[in-house]
């Protein structure tokens, strides 16, 4: 087997044989945001806590091949909540400043069509405090009859919250409880949930005239601080009381200046006065001072109920109501109705004949009617009636009624309809009852039963009204499942009888119904007709563009067909490859002229025949395209991203390898693959390294597998894979690789963590303490820091490599703590050695203390060392031994000093099972150049193990001269000779 040992991109191919890469998609929901906690609770379901107005974020991990695909949907929470009507196509699911609406369950599905799907979900519990509202309630009764009266006061105090406020209830600086005297009760009203508690003070005495507090709280769950409100209770405490300097009712014409006043005439603490109007706003230009509402050059669309509340949160809030009436009238209408006893339609001489005339006004009942007969004041008589009020009528119409009509009855009527004394112009309509005058007939002209237009263009749809007098046409849809008019009414008012409609679509096709109107006409049966509206579009194809795959000299067939269009017919197809027109496919047999597609067939796939086809289908509207890309190549290789652990480092050498595995897709589909094209490339860089990498046969769910080595860190790369077969180069798949350091895991494996990466091996900031530890490096750092304070680089040395920090500058203070905490680990030895490098240079350095979290009974801190002081500008490293009786935490504290050059740095820590070192090794001889020593290392062609008898003059054992600064991170196979004597790494 071939090792190479300079550190040279390596890509060593890795068959294995399996069929068992394929697997369904298994999910996890983890959280990434300002969760307050996440818990189990007693039904085992996930529950995530967060304050309202923090980010929400949700990450689904997912496994599984190939890739699945991420989705997230919500239910439950508020009906408002848009979120549950989309969907989030995302591994990450993040909600910035997310509102209480925003709670409920949040369900991950991951699928990628092999199995099931994988769904999981977690509630999501955003809590919150609003501020208390406090009320105050008195009651007076008699008690012993009428010797005396005893007065009780209530103080309502209500808070909405999640979860459920605790309520402390004070009178003045002293807390009150439910039993602390006769004369006071606490209590929580019944189906309130823990939104109120109500403290009772019976029979009120001297003592009770006070300040009282209702302090409400959450137990400072996720930071939410407590809130309070006070009230003074005095021996005049009443609620508010109003009185209006205007009726209830007020009418006024349009133009004028409306002012009203609104009046307190009790009230202690003195009552709030607000203005509303209903239905919506106060009007534009509407002015409201206190209790004083003023409308200037009121208009009729003012009209409407304004309301003058006073509130002081004792008793209920007192409340008067105007309602504002601005005179108007519009919409005159007429009917006329034959004589209904003899079920006739027409008029006729010697029948009754009713004129009903109605206008809608403000105040409907003030309106007056005035009748004319050819321009004279119509007189009554027995056989001319005026009436008011018709039951079968709209409210306040008026009805002139002629019996037993005669010859001199016909003639024109004029109705007119006033205010009396009121600047509000009358409205009048005019009937003319003669020999002419008949009831409507409707009906649709010739040849225009059918409306048929193209997609876009306008349309118009007639119906003719004939009869006198000739009343307007109602339109609307036949269809019951489209039941709007494209105008979104259901019915709508032509006068001449033609429904236009602008840029009608495919929607609008159907049935039209339109009718005669009961108003301005005859009251008689509605006549109506119908109008069918055909509305022609191009046709929809399926597929509307395909991935042809073929083997090289196979055959395909291509099919290109017609879904809905209108006509819904093929008038023609025409098939083009390239963009050159083909030969018509052969004629369809006249038994099946309806053929909705059109079919190609290619004997074989070659090199000259793939490419473009392209399938023109019309039917005399328009016409749409089927496009087909036929071809031998290759589909893309499929990723796998559940390769265990696929990142290795060397950190004091900068570099990573990475395991590259995958799959093919449907190697089967096509040609064989001869080979794989991989371009790696560093993200930011154009150059990019190139390798062609040979195959034997490849099976579908056959694992592939190259490692990548000389990657920098922390760097990330971009990956691009390209198979090839005989046909030539196929779909090419890339992805980005990142580097990840290795978490420790409870079972404590041998891993260093340098901080490279952002997760910083699964170590936390913790809560409780007064600021954070941050991550930097020599490139990220404030170029403003403080000097003679803190490293200039990591361990390595290199402007890229990280380390963790506390910077001590403003604002912190004397003996602030970070507390950096560690994953937890299940405790499997007796003993451990925690090895870390620190930096400690400064005039003002504090303390840096290692402390262990145990985790037997309720987290016990323990320090398990400590060490203070300016320890010069130099990485240090120290081994400090640890004996945890369970699960247990490691923590890093740095506590700040006297000033701010106390800046204090770690780096590259490893937790290992057993006994410390008894020596330790400088850090900083090697960089400094004083003790560099040239070691020889040999690599071991077959084995890790040493091999005493390699010599470097022996070719079997390649050699390389390295410096005591990165030897210790070259792979264990190495041999070292420091100074004629043998060590290995």
């Amino acid at each position: 087997m071939e090792v190479t040992c300079l550190l040279l991109l390596a890509l060593i191919p890795f068959h294995c044989q399996g069929q068992g890469v394929y697997a369904p998609a298994q999910a996890q929901i983890v959280h990434a945001g300002q969760a307050c906690v996440v818990k189990e609770d007693n039904i085992s379901e996930r529950v995530y806590t967060i304050r309202e107005g923090d980010t929400l974020v949700l990450q689904c991990l997912v496994t599984g091949h190939p890739r699945p695909q991420v989705r997230w949907t919500k239910t439950a929470g508020s009906a408002s909540d848009k979120f549950q009507e989309t969907s989030v196509f995302n591994e990450t699911l993040r909600i910035e400043r997310i509102a209480r609406t925003q709670g409920g369950r949040y369900y991950c599905k991951a699928e990628n069509g092999v199995g099931v799907p994988a769904i999981k979900s977690i509630r999501v519990d955003v809590q919150y405090l609003d501020e208390p509202v406090l009320t105050v309630h008195q009651t007076v009764s008699d008690v012993r009859g009428n010797f005396y009266q005893e007065k009780t006061v209530f103080l309502r105090c209500t808070v909405n919250s999640n979860p459920p406020a605790r309520f402390i209830w004070k009178r003045g600086s002293d807390t009150l409880s439910h039993s602390q005297d006769n004369g006071v009760d606490i209590y929580e009203p019944l189906y309130t949930q823990g939104e109120t508690k109500v403290l009772k003070l019976k029979n009120l005495r001297p003592q009770d005239y006070a300040s009282y507090t209702c302090q409400v709280s959450v137990r400072n769950v996720c930071g939410i601080p407590d809130k309070a409100i006070t009230f003074r209770l005095t021996n005049t405490t009443a609620p508010p009381a109003l009185k209006l300097s205007v009726n209830e009712t007020l009418v006024v014409n349009p133009g004028e200046n409306v002012t009203v006043q609104c009046l307190l005439t009790g009230g202690d603490p003195l009552p709030q006065l607000q203005w509303s109007h209903g239905p919506g706003p106060l009007p534009l230009g509407a002015l409201a001072q206190g209790g004083t509402l003023s409308i200037p050059s009121v208009q009729a669309l003012d009209s409407g109920y304004y309301n003058c509340t006073a509130t002081n949160n004792v008793g209920n809030p007192a409340k008067k109501t105007v309602n504002l009436l601005v005179r108007s009238m519009k919409n005159a209408t007429f009917q006329i109705t034959p004589d209904v006893i003899k079920e006739s339609e027409n008029i006729q001489l010697g029948q009754d004949l009713k004129l009903s005339c109605h206008v809608d006004a403000v105040p409907q009942e003030k309106v007056t009617y005035q009748w004319f007969k050819n321009g004279k004041p119509a007189r009554m008589s027995k056989r001319l009636l005026v009436t008011r009020n018709d039951p079968e009528l709209p409210a306040v119409t008026s009805s002139l009624e002629l019996i037993d009509l005669h010859f001199s009855d016909y003639g024109t009527y004029l109705c007119v309809a006033s205010f009396p004394g009121a600047p509000v112009p009358d409205l009048s309509v005019e009937v003319n009852i003669s020999s002419e005058t008949v009831p409507p007939t409707i009906s649709v002209p010739k040849g225009r039963a059918v409306v048929t237009v193209r997609e876009g263009s306008p349309a118009e749809l007639q119906c003719e009204v004939r009869g006198k007098p000739r009343p307007p046409v109602l339109w609307s849809r036949v269809d019951k499942e489209a039941a709007l008019l494209p105008s979104g009414l259901p019915l709508e008012e032509t006068p001449d009888g033609k429904l236009r409609l602008e840029r009608v679509n495919r929607d609008m096709s159907g049935t039209y119904r339109c009718q005669t109107a009961r108003y301005n006409g005859f009251n008689v049966r509605p006549r109506e007709a119908q109008v069918q509206l055909n509305v022609q579009f191009p046709p929809e194809v399926e597929p509307s563009s395909q991935d042809v795959r073929q083997a090289l000299g196979r055959p395909v067939l291509l099919r290109c067909s017609l879904l809905r269009g209108s006509p819904q017919r093929i008038a023609s197809a025409v098939w083009r490859f390239k963009g050159q027109l083909l030969p018509p496919p052969p004629a369809v047999p006249v038994a099946a002229e309806a053929l909705d597609h059109s079919e190609l067939h290619l004997d074989a796939v070659t090199r000259d025949s793939s490419g473009s086809y392209e399938c023109s289908i019309s039917n005399d509207v328009g016409s749409a395209i089927c496009l087909f890309q036929v071809s031998a190549k290759a589909y893309s290789p499929e990723f796998y991203f559940d390769t265990p652990n696929p990142t290795r480092s060397h950190k004091l050498s900068k570099n990573y390898s990475y395991v590259l595995q995958w799959t093919q897709r449907e190697p089967d589909a096509v040609d064989p693959v001869l080979n794989y094209r991989l371009s790696v490339r560093q993200l930011n860089q154009h150059n990019a390294m190139v390798k062609a990498i040979p195959v034997r046969r490849v099976d579908k769910g056959q694992l592939l597998e190259y490692i990548l080595t000389d990657l920098r860190v922390p760097h990330s790369y971009e990956v691009r894979l390209t198979p090839y077969t005989t046909f030539g180069a196929g779909d090419m798949a890339s992805r980005i690789i990142h580097y990840t350091e290795p978490i420790n895991s409870p079972s404590l494996s041998d891993n260093t963590c340098h901080f490279e990466d952002e997760k910083i091996c699964g170590y936390t900031q913790d809560l409780t303490d007064n600021f954070d530890w941050t991550r930097q490096n020599a490139l990220t750092q404030n170029p403003k820091r403080s000097p003679n304070t803190g490293p200039p680089t990591d361990i390595s040395g290199t402007p890229e490599g990280y380390y963790m920090f506390i910077e001590t500058s403003r604002p912190r203070e004397l003996g602030d703590r970070a507390r950096l905490v560690s994953p937890l680990y299940n405790a499997s030895a007796k003993f451990y050695c925690v090895s870390f490098f620190y930096h400690m240079y400064g005039k003002h350095i504090g303390s840096l203390n290692l402390l262990v979290r145990s985790r037997n009974k309720g987290a016990l801190d323990t320090h398990a060392w400590s060490l203070s002081g300016n320890k010069g500008n130099v990485w240090q490293q120290v081994h400090v031994p640890i004996n945890p009786s369970g699960p247990f935490q490691i923590i890093f504290e740095g506590v700040r000093g006297s000033g701010y050059l106390g800046d204090i740095a770690i780096d590259d820590v490893t937790l290992k099972k057993g006994e410390c070192p008894r020596k330790q090794m400088d850090p900083n001889k090697g960089p400094s150049g004083r003790h560099l020593l040239s070691w020889i290392l040999f690599c071991c062609p077959h084995s890790e193990d040493l091999h005493p008898g390699l010599h470097p003059s022996e070719p079997e054992c390649p050699h390389l001269l390295v410096s005591s600064t990165n030897a210790s991170h070259i792979l264990p196979s190495w041999k070292l000779l420091v100074s004629g004597g043998d060590r290995q790494m």
